[in-house]
């Protein structure tokens, strides 16, 4: 039962004697009140109680629609965002060849080669090498984007999910590994087979064996480069891509500038910590 305060108890009591009401009426009356008034409160309690379950069954509708269409939209727009600046910072000059996080280096086989070389004065000779690998790289980065554009389009909502609900911090980085590598593959060989002519790869690697293969050390060196170059820019793209998928997930930098991002990432978080 509701608790009056004293002094409206004290006010309704003397009001009603005042009036010559029998003390019988009087203890009818006061009744009559906190009865009326008790009711009043449970009305307001169980409107209360209506609206707030309405309003969790608003949001739970609203939870539900992210982890499906709207997970959709978000993880291809941070995907597409975050392709779009890993490209852009990979195909510019010194994307590759200015990062020691993806700059090419000499194949794991013709590491002695350099040293070798390098230490009969040659190394001017290998650093224009590495370069011009880089640089070729550099240039075949660009015909990584509508391979991507052509993987996202494919993306079903069961995948985005997955991406975003999902253990894994590198869920869409492996995602786009497992649906994109061969198409990448297949899209670079060539822009970087031309690359490495324009900036004389082969004929600096030609160079460089060639020196090496007239020393008296036996084992010949023979490498493809093409495969070689190709394979390696590749993993550098997927280093950026993870490291921007990183960035998303995590806000850093403000990352997610869009409101479907804060949205869609938000709610992950809120499940994440659950």
């Amino acid at each position: 039962m509701m608790k009056f305060p004293l002094l409206y108890c004290t006010l309704l009591v003397s009001a009603l004697l005042y009036s010559n009401t029998s003390e019988g009426q009087i203890f009818k009356k006061i009744t009559e009140a906190l009865a009326k008034a008790n009711q009043g409160q449970t009305d307001s309690a169980k409107t209360t109680t209506a609206s707030n379950t309405k309003a969790t069954a608003s949001k739970s509708n609203t939870l539900t629609s992210l982890s499906n269409s709207d997970a959709s939209s978000g993880i291809k727009q941070a995907l597409s965002n975050g392709l779009n600046m890993s490209i852009e910072s990979l195909a510019k000059k010194d994307g590759f060849l200015g990062d020691a996080t993806v700059k090419i280096l000499m194949p794991a086989e013709a590491q002695k080669v350099e040293k070798t070389l390098r230490a009969v004065g040659m190394g001017k000779l290998c650093d224009q090498f590495i370069q011009s690998m880089n640089r070729a790289a550099e240039g075949a980065v660009k015909e990584a984007a509508p391979v991507f554009v052509n993987a996202l389009s494919k993306m079903t909502i069961t995948d985005a999910t997955n991406i975003l609900l999902g253990s894994k911090e590198d869920a869409a980085t492996t995602f786009f590994k497992t649906n994109t590598s061969t198409e990448l593959t297949d899209k670079f060989r060539p822009v970087i087979k031309s690359a490495m002519g324009t900036n004389n790869v082969d004929q600096y690697w030609t160079q460089l064996t060639t020196a090496y293969n007239n020393l008296p050390l036996g084992n010949k060196v023979e490498t493809n480069l093409t495969a070689y170059v190709t394979q390696k820019a590749i993993d550098g793209l997927f280093i950026k891509v993870a490291d921007q998928e990183s960035k998303i997930r995590h806000n850093i930098g403000g990352s997610r500038n869009t409101n479907i991002l804060q949205q869609v990432f938000g709610y992950a978080d809120e499940k994440k910590f659950k």
